[in-house]
């Protein structure tokens, strides 16, 4: 994940470059990805006196209360924060739901009102348009609501950042297909709304970690390979496991990315970007065939060629 500092740095650079509110918007959220939940944040730095303050508010339900606690090594271990996942090469931000939309927003001078997603919904202040989901604007970054019929609430706020996905701060901030969130709302904040659309989205990859298995795990073993980067002895074999972070992480560092061994949109760009090194042919004499089938488990690329003694 990135850096508080680094994030600061990214947006400066999105508004240098002329970019859109509607396409900062949507890198920022991406850029935060992997950053924690915390009941009642709104993009404070994630530290232990900040975690404890948050924790030891009266409005903080206690099964809240507990996981930040829980989730912070200084609290929790009484390990320092720069030994933290949660730091990686300087501080991270940590939000709640509403809290990761308002502070998105504000970094391109957007202010939506509101001290939870039912009041911010209500506030007509903050919206140009909005609706329920049946009519979600296609091409048009907006915010996203979930309301609950038997309470009578908004629940949960998110950003549809195009492509049929969203962005939203739940456990962590990620990004998953909108089908797999219940959302029943949408609204558009003022500032964002008229031909001020996202860029086209890219194809979404999942953020992949150690633990992760699957088609996508294959993919990054893959492309790893292909740059050179060794796996040995497993090769693409779909489980990322110490190997493939050791791999991921000398790739990131060798990029310029931060090296946490989590691949998220900005390594994956890094990868789709990058390219191959040379071929070489190795000739390896007297080598059984079965032997061979299994050295190119480890080169996807690698081919065969027998000769004849």
């Amino acid at each position: 994940m990135n850096s508080a500092a680094w994030v600061d740095d990214k947006v400066k650079e999105w508004k240098a470059a002329g970019l859109s509110k509607a396409e900062i918007v949507v890198k920022c959220a991406e850029a935060c990805l992997g950053w924690d939940y915390v009941f009642g944040a709104y993009g404070n730095y994630c530290t232990e006196s900040n975690r404890r303050s948050f924790a030891d508010r009266g409005t903080c339900p206690a099964g809240e209360a507990a996981e930040i606690r829980r989730k912070c090594q200084a609290i929790s271990g009484g390990e320092k924060c720069d030994s933290c996942k949660f730091y990686p090469e300087g501080r991270t931000r940590v939000f709640d739901c509403r809290g990761f939309t308002r502070w998105v927003l504000q970094q391109v001078g957007i202010s939506i009102e509101g001290s939870g997603c039912t009041t911010q919904w209500n506030d007509e202040r903050n919206w140009a348009s909005k609706g329920e989901m049946k009519d979600l604007p296609e091409g048009q970054v907006c915010c996203l609501f979930l309301y609950n019929s038997k309470t009578g609430k908004m629940e949960h706020t998110g950003f549809y950042v195009g492509g049929g996905m969203c962005c939203h701060c739940s456990g962590e901030v990620k990004i998953e297909e909108l089908r797999k969130v219940k959302w029943t709302h949408w609204a558009v904040p003022k500032g964002l709304e008229g031909g001020d659309a996202p860029m086209p989205m890219p194809e979404w990859k999942p953020t992949l970690r150690k633990g992760s298995r699957g088609e996508y795990v294959t993919l990054l073993q893959t492309k790893l390979l292909q740059l050179g980067y060794s796996l040995a002895p497993y090769g693409a074999d779909g489980s990322f496991g110490n190997k493939t972070a050791e791999a991921l992480k000398a790739f990131q560092s060798d990029s310029g990315l931060i090296a946490d061994g989590v691949c998220g949109p900005l390594s994956w760009e890094a990868l789709d970007n990058a390219t191959p090194g040379k071929k070489y042919t190795a000739t390896i004499r007297g080598l059984a065939k079965s032997k061979a089938v299994e050295l190119l488990k480890q080169f996807p690329e690698a081919e065969i060629t027998e000769e004849d003694s």
